[in-house]
């Protein structure tokens, strides 16, 4: 007998302080589209095109919540063109939290959000 779950991951939820401020960062960073007035407390599903669910919450109707930014990424965004998204990141004013990294024809490096959360950009690395 099944357990009914299915074998993928649905969504990642990243927890935040003013909904809105983060839907629009996280819009600008994934160059969506952006609707303040479609942004209804607590949460917000980023409409991503492909893969896993990304929803913001702010727990306005949980009283007891603390807010605590993550420190370690829980998850990360992929580019095709991992020295382009950076030096995007760098001209955007977008706080670098750890460097760029290599190993081989791959890298990373992580940001922090307008909460301080720290997000990961993983990729490849294009050499011409």
């Amino acid at each position: 007998m099944s357990n009914g779950l299915r074998r993928t991951v649905h969504a990642v939820f990243v927890h935040v302080r003013d909904l809105k401020r983060a839907a629009g960062w996280y819009s600008r960073l994934l160059e969506l589209p952006y609707q303040e007035e479609t942004v209804q407390s607590p949460v917000y599903n980023m409409p991503l095109k492909e893969g896993v669910y990304l929803t913001l919450d702010d727990h306005s109707f949980d009283p007891h919540f603390e807010f605590s930014p993550s420190k370690l990424p829980a998850f990360n965004f992929f580019s095709h063109d991992l020295y382009a998204t950076y030096e995007w990141v760098k001209q955007e004013g977008i706080e670098i939290e750890r460097e760029l990294e290599r190993h081989g024809d791959f890298g990373w490096f992580h940001i922090c959000d307008p909460d301080e959360n720290v997000i990961m950009i993983c990729g490849d690395i294009v050499t011409e």
